[in-house]
């Protein structure tokens, strides 16, 4: 017994001390389109009073100038899988729930596809529905996000440098 105590306290120790090493921020990922049409990617560093710091692809430190910006893109990660996931779960329980009273009582298949069909197929058809309609939520929230920088007044600018700020790995530049 005190082998399997030892046992499970080093485990322990050893599993919740991984999260005493804390990662590093990171900032977003941007794509800036600058008014020379040439594209900028990277993440963001911080945003200053006139410029954004990105460290791009390569690892350098580049500074766009806001005046040089035409559109900011947020790419974010794809949560496709995520929702596609979910949906399967929400809509195959939803199915199961309503398919085992009714297979229970062996009635209501028939405004379901006619008699042919079986509680297994209607929990199967839930399934792939939630797989659909998850998988297009996913899609949605996992959209990045694009400003239009080019032509916009100062307070509308500012008003989207601060939104960028809070994505920056320093938000507090100063």
């Amino acid at each position: 017994m005190k082998k399997f105590t030892a046992l499970l306290l080093i485990f322990s120790l050893v599993m919740l001390s991984a999260n005493l090493y804390a990662k590093e921020r990171r900032g977003a990922k941007l794509i800036i389109t600058k008014t020379d049409s040439q594209q900028i990617e990277g993440e963001l560093i911080t945003v200053k009073p006139n410029s954004l710091l990105l460290l791009d692809t390569e690892g350098k430190d580049v500074s766009v100038g806001i005046v040089d910006i035409k559109v900011v893109r947020i790419v974010k990660k794809s949560k496709v899988l995520l929702g596609a996931g979910l949906g399967i779960l929400i809509g195959g329980g939803l199915a199961t729930l309503i398919a085992v009273p009714l297979s229970a009582r062996g009635e209501g298949w028939e405004w379901f596809g006619g008699e042919g069909t079986t509680g297994g197929e209607f929990v199967l058809y839930g399934i792939i529905a939630g797989l659909i309609i998850g998988g297009f939520f996913g899609a949605d929230t996992g959209a990045g996000e694009t400003i239009q920088i080019e032509g916009m007044p100062p307070k509308t600018i500012e008003f989207y440098l601060e939104k960028l700020r809070k994505k920056a790995r320093i938000r507090d530049y100063k």
